[in-house]
């Protein structure tokens, strides 16, 4: 079903908070998505045209920027930096991703905020964090999460380092970290009543996931070696495999009755295979799965597996996932004004998120949000004419 946005739709546990998030690419718009999904009035404050920021495509496809509104401003601009101030005055928080120093330079950094609002949450969103010899270094997603050892530990054996999108820096340790660390600090307020600076860095956030890993490394189980590990597709019992039609299954068979079950399916048995904990054997066992695998097409293995306690999936392309059968019972994809997007996540009971509006062309809510914001028409009109509205 296609679901229009033209007005706001009320509810989300984030309800009544407000943020102004300063315009930025990859973790930045990313997090404040995920609070504005989830209710928050997130006001965009965006760059000038001309700007060398994300993809160059149309506006509306750019689906991080759902759910909120912009105002465009030059924040070169003295008046335009005195607006956004002001929206500080209103905000419980204020998300930035700028290199370190940038947002001072500004005169938007946190001395600045805090001074006009003590109880301002003020979330900054770096690669190398605000201090360390790199922070002011240049750079974007994989170079953060290269230094942390994520993608040194993705790949085949024998292989080079497989770039893992921009999930783990961006999206994982940067835009998740962003959205826990303002929801936390609000949190604390409540009882302190006083604003404090979240410092969000991908090589921070990066390395926390890799947590367990570590832990794995240091009890002597996992090594440096790609590809030979149990989750870096070292084990034949967690890898992909290609079948009879050029598709692909995954299997993640980690515990015995697991393990059992995907020989079973395969019609193999114990003695054909090495133990399953066996390293030296894994090469060899991998290479029977990957015969067994190619007789049969993906959707003829999948139908095999159905109903059997295995961990056996398709591999789907994101073309092939919104229409998969358990995806849309549980609507994971929504299409809002024809564009096919993944809905907002977390669930809640009681206050549900939304997709609150569709994504807008730069500066198209400008003199919207400055009203709402206590802006009156006169000084909108000022600011336009000081050259500080886009």
């Amino acid at each position: 079903m296609d679901h229009s946005t033209e007005s706001p739709i009320p509810g989300g546990p984030l309800t009544g908070v407000r943020i102004v998030e300063l315009g930025g690419v990859g973790p930045t718009p990313f997090g404040c998505m995920l609070l504005a999904d989830l209710g928050a009035d997130v006001v965009r404050v965006e760059r000038p045209a001309g700007y060398d920021g994300g993809a160059p495509i149309d506006p509306r496809y750019d689906l991080m920027n759902r759910s909120r509104r912009g105002a465009m401003m030059d924040l070169k601009s003295p008046a335009a930096v005195e607006a956004v101030l002001r929206l500080v005055e209103r905000a419980d928080a204020l998300v930035e991703g700028f290199r370190p120093g940038v947002a001072e330079k500004l005169g938007l950094g946190p001395d600045e905020c805090l001074a006009v609002n003590p109880s301002l949450v003020y979330a900054r969103m770096t690669g190398w964090g605000q201090d360390g010899p790199l922070a002011r270094a240049a750079g974007h997603d994989v170079n953060y999460v290269s230094l942390t050892g994520v993608v040194h530990s993705i790949g085949e054996a024998g292989g080079p380092p497989v770039i893992p999108l921009n999930l783990a820096g961006d999206f994982g340790g940067g835009a998740l970290y962003l959205a826990l660390g303002v929801v936390s600090a609000l949190l604390e307020r409540r009882t302190s009543g006083k604003g404090q600076v979240v410092d969000v860095a991908m090589v921070d956030g990066s390395a926390s996931l890799m947590t367990a890993l570590y832990g794995l490394r240091a009890a002597g189980y996992w090594t440096d070696e790609r590809g030979t590990n149990r989750l870096d597709s070292g084990a034949p019992w967690y890898q992909v495999y290609q079948t009879k039609d050029g598709g692909w299954v995954s299997i993640a068979a980690n515990e015995a009755r697991f393990w059992r079950a995907t020989l079973e399916l395969l019609g193999l048995t114990e003695n054909d295979v090495s133990d399953q904990h066996d390293r030296r054997g894994w090469p060899e066992t991998k290479e029977r799965f990957a015969e067994v695998f190619r007789t049969r097409t993906r959707d003829e293995w999948c139908d095999l597996a159905e109903g059997r306690d295995v961990c056996l999936a398709p591999v789907l392309s994101m073309a092939e996932a919104p229409a998969h059968p358990h995806l849309r019972a549980r609507g994971t994809f929504v299409e809002v004004d024809g564009i096919v997007q993944p809905a907002p996540a977390p669930r809640f009971s009681r206050t549900p998120g939304a997709i609150r509006r569709s994504p807008a062309p730069p500066g198209a809510h400008t003199d919207e949000v400055l009203g709402d914001w206590a802006f009156s028409p006169g000084e909108v009109a000022a600011l336009r004419a000081a050259g500080a509205l886009g």
